[in-house]
């Protein structure tokens, strides 16, 4: 751990120094000490996890529409913010205590300079809600109560939603640009799934999505891009950027998944989601922004800055892949997480070879009544082989 003190042109709430004990050192550039600062105010305890309705995660709203400000964007039609109520009767809404609360999309739009193709719309989105007091959704269930800050999940890709900005300002693209920080993701991908409902521009004119969510903790040079099989191009798109950028780059997959590119997806858009791959503190207080990798998530938000540009400019059409949604095996008890089958285990989430490693499983769930215990390593769903943590969602 380095200690850097920085003189910043007048960045967060007031103050004009900032000194940072973080995993950064002497040669971090600019750009990571001021991802690293969004995210550290962001993921503050006093912002209380975010949850989605809360005074916490209205102020994160607030900061977002002024950090989008800063960077050169334009309010959208209505506003920074565009609200929704969340219904009782959603998925989530029971367990979280969240019916009836409302969330805040903040919204920022760049305008493109082409006479012509500032009529279609790239978006790049990330969330910022996280779980509060981790009531909801928590993998950490002794911890219920405590503040569950997601300075990975998913402060960081909101931190890069800025950082984009910021880059993209200083030269417009041809297509305008619309940024998007989703509020309600955790319960249930509630704030993408208004937006798709409710656009602000046309979805016909919408060129593709972009998606940042956890891409904080870049370890070993590792990027994950899921629904490169969304768009024919997308391959040999990625691979151009990489060239220079020079990740370990894996791509693969469809446009479903538990995170907002989904919602565009089910709107027939071509989306791209960048990750940095799942680690122990997921889901857990753990997650807090003194684990952040700020060189890590500085070279990432500039790949994505890159790629968002090279999709802003170019000129001809995607070619849109469709992949129909897979069939969740859903349940309407009380256990419902809003994303499908509930299991209720526990995964470890650092990984484990030829199978999900357990910690633990939830007191009165299915896992516990059929007799799985932490330790436990599950390698097969019926069928299905269950290689990883994605073999096991796509199984449930």
């Amino acid at each position: 751990m380095s200690r850097t003190c920085l003189r910043l042109p007048a960045l967060l709430l007031g103050a004009t120094a900032l000194c940072i004990s973080a995993p950064i050192s002497a040669q971090s550039t600019f750009d990571a000490v001021t991802l690293l600062n969004d995210v550290r105010v962001l993921s503050d305890d006093a912002l209380g996890g975010r949850l989605i309705g809360t005074a916490g995660a209205d102020s994160a709203a607030t900061f977002l529409a002024r950090r989008f400000r800063q960077a050169g964007l334009r309010a959208a039609p209505g506003g920074w913010s565009q609200l929704f109520t969340v219904a009782p009767d959603a998925p989530a809404a029971v367990q979280a205590g969240i019916g009836g609360a409302t969330g805040r999309n903040v919204i920022g739009v760049l305008p493109g300079h082409d006479k012509d193709l500032r009529n279609e719309i790239v978006v790049v989105g990330a969330h910022y809600d996280h779980l509060g007091p981790g009531a909801f959704g928590a993998l950490d269930p002794d911890s219920a109560g405590a503040i569950h800050n997601g300075a990975d999940d998913n402060a960081s890709g909101a931190s890069a939603l800025i950082h984009i900005a910021r880059q993209l300002a200083r030269t417009p693209p041809a297509r305008t640009v619309v940024f998007i920080a989703f509020s309600g993701e955790e319960a249930g991908l509630l704030g993408s799934d208004f937006y798709v409902k409710h656009p602000l521009f046309p979805l016909a004119r919408t060129y593709a999505m972009v998606n940042l969510d956890m891409v904080g903790r870049l370890r070993n040079d590792r990027l994950l891009i899921y629904g490169s099989a969304t768009a024919a191009e997308f391959p040999a798109l990625l691979d151009s950027l990489n060239t220079e950028a020079r990740f370990n780059l894996a791509y693969s997959g469809d446009g479903w998944g538990r995170s907002d590119q989904s919602s565009f997806y089910g709107a027939g858009r071509p989306v791209l989601h960048i990750f940095t791959d799942l680690h122990e503190d997921y889901h857990r207080t753990t997650d807090d922004w003194e684990k952040i990798n700020a060189d890590g998530l500085g070279q990432v938000a500039n790949f994505a800055a890159r790629l968002v540009r090279t999709l802003a400019d170019r000129i001809a059409p995607l070619t849109f892949i469709n992949v129909p949604e897979p069939v969740a095996a859903g349940t309407t008890t009380a256990a419902t997480s809003g994303y499908g089958a509930y299991l209720g285990t526990i995964p470890d989430m650092s990984g484990s070879p030829g199978g999900v490693r357990l910690t633990g499983v939830r007191a009165g769930s299915p896992a516990e009544l059929g007799g799985l215990r932490g330790d436990d390593i599950i390698t097969r769903i019926g069928e299905r082989e269950d290689g990883d943590l994605q073999a096991m969602t796509d199984a449930l």
